[in-house]
């Protein structure tokens, strides 16, 4: 009797360990982290950067931020390197937002450096800074050929004017019309137009940016000496003294293709850039 009450005491004490224990071992079939650290710990790639003591359940994070070895060499971040090095440049200013209006002064032509100079050297002399703020002679890059030779040269826009800018009034317009070798301003009658701001931005080549208000200095490709449907006079060849119209420039080979009327009929000649004047 006493043999049996111990066998179920034996039963009962295994009993309730395997109840105390419910809540320390997985049920049948579940990995708990042990259990998975171990399959990691198993893995065929241990050094796959994964910490085998990492809950399964938590996200692996990897590390993708450029470090010093990176292609900086300084450990920089390259937004950071973008936004340092970089500096947008500055708009050109519109010569037509400067204080004044822009006026045309009417010269004699040959004479507008003289004149830009007498004008400038009044403007001090009479204490007119503050009204005359400038002059201005439109200058362009025209290509013309020498010695067969393309050469770049600049030349008047507008031969026999120039462009004061200034606050116009009674005094600064005495000083302006009375410098010599001015001949008047430009307007209507005996007043004169102030130039609108296309015009302004034309004449000193300026032009305005795209989606902004600010202007930008314009790229010009200069201008050739000669032009399509100009009439020049031939100066050497077998054809000397005769005038005709030009019909084809070839800048790349610094020819031109003439028109010249051979005995009632217009012949197309080829000559070179040298051989051809201006009438």
């Amino acid at each position: 009797m006493t043999d049996v009450q111990d066998t179920t005491d034996e039963f009962d004490s295994q009993d309730a360990g395997s109840e105390g224990s419910e809540d320390s071992f997985p049920a049948e079939g579940a990995e708990g982290p042990s259990a998975a650290s171990n399959a990691l710990g198993s893995s065929e790639h241990p050094d796959d950067g994964v910490d085998p003591g990492a809950p399964v359940d938590a996200p692996t994070t990897i590390d993708i931020s450029v470090g010093e070895s990176a292609a900086t060499g300084d450990g920089v971040d390259e937004d950071d390197l973008f936004e340092e090095g970089y500096e947008e440049p500055a708009p050109a200013e519109s010569p037509y937002d400067r204080p004044g209006r822009w006026f045309v002064v009417h010269t004699y032509a040959g004479y507008e450096n003289k004149v830009k100079s007498n004008l400038e050297s009044r403007i001090i002399s009479m204490n007119m800074e503050d009204r005359i703020f400038e002059v201005v002679i439109p200058m362009e890059d025209v290509v013309e050929f020498k010695n067969g030779k393309k050469v770049v040269v600049q030349k008047k826009v507008f031969p026999g004017y120039l462009l004061t800018r200034c606050d116009l009034d009674d005094d600064s317009w005495s000083v302006v019309r009375n410098t010599p070798g001015v001949t008047g301003f430009v307007g209507p009658g005996t007043k004169p137009m102030p130039l609108s701001r296309r015009e302004v931005e034309n004449i000193l080549q300026v032009a305005p940016v795209p989606g902004g208000v600010e202007p930008a200095k314009k790229s010009v490709r200069p201008r050739l000496e000669y032009e399509v449907s100009e009439t020049v006079r031939v100066k050497e060849g077998p054809f000397a003294d005769f005038s005709g119209q030009i019909a084809e420039i070839n800048e790349d080979q610094l020819k031109l293709k003439v028109l010249v009327n051979i005995f009632g009929r217009e012949t197309p000649v080829e000559l070179e850039f040298s051989q051809v004047a201006k009438l």
